[in-house]
């Protein structure tokens, strides 16, 4: 075993560096912390409301890389580096195919602060501080989605043909005749663009998801 450590030591050596440091437990107990409180966000607050999957694999890889991001700058002692590595990793929100909904932003947002409130927290900041700001999030976010917002307010844009109904006037018409289409128990319609070439126009609806009578309709 003597050699394979001379070796791997040689080796560190030549590479400049480390094959080990005490860091690396901080990391791991860090780590741990950070997927405890990422989980139950993602999988036990956002995903039994919103039943988005993809949006899963995006919350959980991006708050890891976050999180490892930071940790790792942290080390190098560079503040003027470690604010324009925060700027990039928000900035990278923008670089997108699909547009996010505000809520799914949030919990982006969500799930990138406290992934480097886990990975930046340093001796001034206690074990005790730390976990206090984890819990918050995670009571602060559950009181929200359970207790006080308890009805949801979903949102599908659709192409309408029937530009004939889209004047103020004929509102109610409109919304009977989108309601008997689609099944829905609608709250409001907002018209958007309007197309004159092939006479139709995007229709916005909102509709409380939890009470319609089948079907999932949270996916645009």
């Amino acid at each position: 075993m003597l050699p394979n450590v001379i070796v791997l030591e040689s080796l560190s050596d030549l590479l400049n560096l480390k094959l080990f440091s005490n860091d690396f437990y901080t990391l791991l107990f860090r780590l741990s912390v950070n997927l405890v409180f990422m989980t139950i966000i993602i999988r036990y607050l956002y995903y039994p409301i919103t039943k988005r999957k993809d949006y899963l694999f995006t919350y959980y890889l991006i708050g890891l890389i976050t999180f490892f991001l930071c940790f790792g700058l942290k080390k190098l002692d560079i503040d003027t580096g470690m604010g324009l590595g925060l700027f990039a990793i928000f900035g990278i929100i923008r670089y997108r195919t699909d547009a996010i909904e505000i809520k799914e932003m949030t919990y982006l947002f969500l799930i990138i602060g406290i992934s480097v409130v886990n990975s930046l927290a340093s001796k001034k900041i206690s074990l005790a501080e730390m976990a206090l700001i984890n819990i918050t999030v995670v009571g602060v976010t559950y009181g929200l989605e359970y207790l006080w917002l308890v009805k949801h307010l979903t949102r599908k844009t659709i192409v309408y043909e029937r530009i004939d109904l889209i004047v103020p006037d004929k509102y109610d018409e409109m919304k009977a005749d989108i309601e008997s289409r689609t099944g829905l128990s609608i709250n409001r319609i907002d018209v958007g663009k309007i197309n004159f070439l092939d006479d139709t126009a995007s229709v916005k609806i909102y509709y409380y998801a939890d009470e319609q009578a089948y079907s999932d309709y949270h996916n645009d």
